[in-house]
């Protein structure tokens, strides 16, 4: 996540422009090589530009599926974004055998301190996309 102030700021290559009332700017949109992101946010206590580049609707499926075929949950277990490996009942164990199992079906290689940073399928869908995007 990048913390910005300015009118105009570069990050993870998304431009954007900052609005001129920017103290009213809760969450908007942005779309980038035609996906759209609904991520930028303002803190209103610092009034700082917050930018997120969210990973694909279907990087963050591919990887519910993984982390629910690697800890064995359930039909009924929902895995979303937001949902954190150790709340799933995920050890170090598990976590090491997910980000092996993200590293095979993405073609992708995670350094061992990338993997450590990973707490949520989110974090997970977004590093994998950094990756894809760096790889390419």
């Amino acid at each position: 996540m990048a913390s910005i102030t300015g009118s105009s700021a570069t990050a993870m290559s998304c431009s954007f422009k900052e609005l001129n009332r920017v103290s009213n700017l809760k969450t908007s949109s942005l779309s980038f090589k035609g996906i759209s992101y609904s991520s930028i946010r303002v803190n209103p206590a610092t009034r700082r530009l917050s930018i997120t580049c969210a990973a694909k609707p279907e990087t963050v499926n591919k990887v519910c599926d993984i982390v629910k075929k690697q800890l064995a949950l359930s039909a009924g277990t929902e895995v979303c974004g937001d949902s954190k490996f150790a709340a799933l009942g995920a050890d170090s164990l598990d976590t090491v055998e997910i980000v092996m199992g993200l590293e095979e079906e993405f073609g992708i290689s995670v350094e061992e301190d990338s993997a450590q940073s990973i707490a949520t399928v989110q974090d997970a869908a977004d590093l994998i996309e950094d990756l894809i995007s760096k790889k390419a």
